[in-house]
């Protein structure tokens, strides 16, 4: 109670007519963090029809990235122990260096991106909106090691004003700013997007006496498309200990933050088991050629798959949202990402363009189940 009547003391300040109504969003923001608003939300688009509101939906989401995080900073640590050809049994030690690589990255995410959000907030003289408090995580986690921070910083301030606020904010866009923040990298500065190198942090390496000069750390997707065999253990790619994107290489933790996301009754179970399905299947069907060891289930283990499927795909902003429709949207998506990635090596991911293509598609999805109910019950009220 002490806060709460902290909080109604300084409300005046901050409203409309008080000495800091420039900052009125930003205290909003940190008021509706602490204790659950007493009116409806005044913007339109996304909202929870629930007993939490749609602040709470977003930590329950932050909580089931916490797994992945983790071990993406542990990796980061374990990689370059590898290699500098230092022993990798210093757990503590890696995942300690791992967090100091990982922490600027999410400071800077999050300065530049809830900036964007608040100035546009205050302009418009609206709440700030919630959904950056996961998409400031996520982009750090879908960038390489390597990523120098003012790209980051151009990246996420492109997503925020074009892929979201262009469109009136959360709730309206129609691209997922994540994916768009990736996107925006890979084709604006494909050098550190792409390559050997970008997955081990350069800065640490240069002081080795120039080992990073014969280091060559290839992602399994990577060698797939070079029609190289892939050198990675199919277990390294379920534990994780693999170069990649921070957070994409752990299975297993993307699998723990799945089941809490379906268990809280966030994500939609439906959209993660059909994209699985659609990639299994596609990858059974489409194996690389020259590529014996190895198995089509592991192209769901590799790259940025599983953590699209979970994180990325059941948006319910961008995603479909009628029930039969999250079926067919995740099928596609899987499906769509295999097919990118054994037969255009020039993008050897494949689930970015996936799911940002079937994001425009989804309202078409919605619209013909839709559709077809009307017209079902409009045959059946004309008997």
């Amino acid at each position: 109670m002490g806060l709460k009547k902290i909080l109604d003391n300084m409300k005046p300040t901050f409203s409309e007519g008080g000495k800091l109504s420039a900052f009125g969003s930003l205290f909003d923001a940190a008021e509706t963090f602490f204790y659950v608003p007493n009116e409806t939300a005044k913007v339109r688009g996304a909202h929870i029809h629930d007993a939490i509101d749609s602040k709470r939906s977003i930590f329950f989401v932050i909580i089931a990235l916490i797994p992945a995080i983790l071990f993406g900073m542990y990796n980061i640590g374990y990689q370059h122990n590898i290699a500098v050809g230092v022993p990798t049994d210093d757990i503590c030690g890696q995942f300690l260096y791992g967090l100091g690589v990982m922490l600027p990255k999410i400071i800077v995410s999050y300065a530049v991106g809830l900036g964007i959000e608040c100035a546009f907030a205050q302009w418009k003289k609206e709440e700030v909106h919630e959904g950056f408090f996961v998409t400031g995580m996520l982009i750090p986690m879908i960038v390489p090691v390597n990523c120098p921070l003012w790209i980051i910083a151009i990246a996420t301030a492109f997503a925020v004003i074009f892929a979201k606020e262009v469109f009136g904010g959360t709730g309206m866009n129609i691209f997922n700013p994540a994916l768009v923040t990736r996107a925006f990298l890979f084709f604006a500065y494909p050098a550190m997007m792409s390559g050997d190198k970008v997955w081990v942090n350069e800065n640490y390496m240069d002081c080795i006496n120039g080992t990073i000069d014969g280091y060559s750390c290839a992602t399994p997707l990577g060698q797939l498309g070079a029609g190289e065999p892939v050198t990675y253990d199919a277990m390294d790619t379920i534990i994780g200990t693999i170069p990649g994107s921070i957070g994409e290489t752990s299975f297993i933790a993307i699998m723990i933050g799945a089941v809490i996301l379906i268990w809280a009754g966030i994500a939609s179970w439906k959209i993660i088991v059909s994209t699985f399905v659609g990639g299994a299947l596609l990858a059974y069907l489409l194996p690389y050629a020259g590529a014996e060891n190895f198995e089509w289930w592991e192209q769901l283990t590799v790259g940025g798959f599983a953590f699209g499927a979970v994180f990325m795909a059941t948006d319910p902003v961008t995603a479909a949202r009628t029930e039969c429709g999250k079926y067919i949207y995740g099928f596609l998506i899987g499906a769509m990402a295999i097919i990118i990635r054994v037969l255009n090596p020039g993008f050897p991911e494949g689930m970015m363009l996936a799911i940002l293509l079937m994001n425009v598609f989804a309202p078409l999805i919605d619209y013909c189940f839709v559709q077809s109910n009307i017209n079902k019950r409009a045959k059946r009220a004309a008997k």
